[in-house]
């Protein structure tokens, strides 16, 4: 399945959430894109609510369907915690998602190029598969010419902070993944549940 490439701020809107981490989407228009704008009508079913919930999470990490889908399978055979819980875990272990979680990029979509460019390393070995699943305790850093990129440059300027399942050395430009994220550390606009309905019902 190909990835979508069409305008991006306006499947934001849509949603009703910045897929991009950043709100730009939302600061001028927070409303869903079309003719009738604010003024749309119409309330979701109970199909569509968790149809609209699964591509809030798809969508927000990048993922085409079957990666996804695939995925979430995966978070369904560990055995402790909770499917969606441990879903989303595995959502943010991937190199993507740690590489914007340390703050090396500003986006989800802009850590992926780095990766997808092979400006980053994993415990001294270029990585360039966004989709590699980061373990605990392992180093995520820029190769050394890569450390003078003026967009990695921009998004360390602009850290306000980061979850605390991470750590970052300034000095070094690395980090590690220092444990699995908690659920109240993850994404506060998902609800998982809805997400682990509307497979189960596909199933």
């Amino acid at each position: 399945m190909s990835r979508y490439t069409g305008p991006s701020w306006k499947r934001s809107r849509r949603l009703g959430i910045s897929l991009s981490g950043t709100g730009k989407e939302l600061a001028r228009r927070s409303y869903a894109p079309g003719q009738h704008g604010p003024n749309q009508r119409g309330r979701l079913s109970e199909y569509g609510t968790q149809l609209h919930e699964k591509q809030k999470l798809r969508w927000m990490f990048g993922l085409n369907e079957r990666q996804f889908r695939t995925l979430f399978a995966r978070a369904g055979k560990i055995r402790e915690g909770q499917h969606g819980t441990n879903f989303m875990i595995l959502l943010e272990r991937r190199l993507d998602n740690v590489v914007y979680r340390l703050g090396l990029a500003t986006t989800r979509e802009q850590a992926r190029q780095l990766v997808n460019h092979g400006h980053i390393t994993v415990d001294g070995k270029r990585v360039d598969i966004p989709s590699y699943e980061v373990k605990v305790g392992q180093t995520i850093s820029l190769k050394e010419k890569s450390k003078n990129l003026q967009q990695v440059k921009d998004a360390l300027e602009a850290v306000a902070s980061r979850p605390s399942f991470v750590s970052f050395d300034e000095d070094k430009m690395e980090g590690q993944l220092v444990r699995f994220p908690e659920r109240d550390e993850m994404e506060p606009e998902i609800d998982e549940a809805l997400v682990v309905e509307y497979y189960n019902k596909l199933l």
